[in-house]
Order: structure tokens, then C-alpha cells, then sequence
């Protein structure tokens, strides 16, 4: 049997995209590929993941905990990226705006943020993000669900 999609909404293999990012094999050469993994890292729950890739200036004493939390109150479904700005292999900052689906329970919710990153001695970290505050844009009752599982959303969360 293949190996699953990316989380990530790349399409590719999990173990030819963000995996590898994530077991320290390789490290993301933009801040979109960066910010594509922390996505798979928020549905795998790697605390540890999204730590070291977060600047060490945004650092908390709590934030372990409250990442950790966070990750069993949600079941983060699905992302689309809207845009990348810089963030390439030759520059040294860059920003991301994407949107997030989650359930929150039983609730289908979503985080529409720009977030921006940069890039020290080869590596990316997430710094900051923006949320935006735009409507949920709901699946049509005969598309497939946001939560992945295969079934129409009037027959999963419609």
C-alpha cells in the first residue's frame, strides 16, 4: 500500500515532502516548504518539531505546554496556501499567508494568518503571523469533507 498524502496539501508523498523535514533529514529550503511542514507537524502533534522551528526570540517558558494543549484541543484538517512573498532560497525573510482548517470538537473551524519568517545561518524560522479575519468558507454539501475522510460534507460535518 502507498504511503499517505502530505498533510500539507502538496499532494505528494508524506515521505517525499515534510517527513523528512520533520525526522531532521533535510531542512526546508523556503518558508513556504517551512510553513507547509509546521502544518504537518500541528496534525502529527510533534511539540518538538514545531519548538525548534520557531525563532528562539518568540520563545516562552509555557509554550510547550500551552503547543501541547493546543494540539489535543484541535484536528487540523486541511491547508491551502494563498500566497508566498520572498521566503525563496536566496532570501533571508519572507511572509505566508495561508488558510487553515481545524475542527475544534465537533466545530469546523478556520485560521486565515500571514505569517512571516527569516532566515539565519541557512535555516528558516517561523516568527510571527497576522491573523486575518475572513469568513468561513463552508465545502459545498456535495464536495468532499474537510476532515479527510473520504465522505461527502452533508454526511460527515454538513
Amino acid at each position: 500500500m502507498p504511503d499517505p498524502t502530505c498533510p500539507c496539501g502538496s499532494q505528494l508523498n508524506r515521505k517525499a515532502c515534510c517527513i523528512p523535514l520533520l525526522e531532521g533529514g533535510s531542512v526546508a529550503e523556503t518558508a513556504e516548504q517551512l510553513m507547509r511542514s509546521r502544518f504537518t507537524a500541528f496534525v502529527l502533534e510533534d511539540v518538538d518539531y514545531l519548538l525548534a522551528t520557531h525563532h528562539r526570540s518568540k520563545h516562552s517558558p509555557t509554550e510547550r505546554q500551552q503547543l501541547t494543549e493546543t494540539l489535543k484541543q484541535h484536528r487540523w484538517l486541511s491547508l491551502d496556501v494563498v500566497r508566498s512573498i520572498r521566503g525563496g532560497k536566496n532570501n533571508d525573510n519572507g511572509t505566508v499567508e495561508f488558510i487553515a482548517r481545524y475542527t475544534d470538537g465537533k466545530q469546523l473551524e478556520q485560521l486565515h494568518e500571514c505569517s512571516s519568517f527569516i532566515k539565519e545561518n541557512g535555516r528558516w524560522f517561523y516568527l510571527s503571523g497576522n491573523f486575518l479575519n475572513t469568513p468561513i468558507k463552508f465545502p459545498g454539501r456535495n464536495e468532499s469533507c474537510w476532515c479527510g475522510s473520504g465522505k461527502k460534507y452533508k454526511r460527515c460535518h454538513g
